[in-house]
């Protein structure tokens, strides 16, 4: 894995406190994307998931889905691209689908 230079000191380096070996990312806001959790208890799940959909700092959507239903009791948790993981739970849901119906029906020859 390659180490950014700016994190690391190098040899013959003058350090004057604690603050010169910190890197200086550490020191910068933090920009989150999307928020998704999940929370186990007894008689199940609990999922969660924030509304917003980003461009950049522009907010584009306030009231976006993102848990999307593939199943009764299967969801997928999307973040990113929001055309891709669309089509990705599509995909999903129609191969469950397809699983189902061939597991589910008996086939005759005659």
């Amino acid at each position: 894995m390659a180490v950014a230079a700016s994190m690391m000191p190098y040899f013959g380096q003058q350090i004057s406190s604690k603050n010169d070996l910190v890197p200086d990312w550490t020191q910068q806001e933090v920009s989150t994307g999307t928020t998704i959790m999940a929370v186990e208890y007894d008689g199940g799940v609990v999922i969660g998931a924030d509304s917003r959909t980003t461009t950049g700092a522009y907010i584009a959507n306030r009231v976006t889905d993102k848990l999307t239903p593939i199943h009764e009791r299967i969801f997928c948790c999307r973040s990113g691209s929001a055309a891709d993981t669309q089509a990705i739970a599509d995909v999903v849901t129609y191969q469950l689908g397809f699983h189902r119906y061939t597991h589910t029906h008996t086939h005759t020859h005659t």
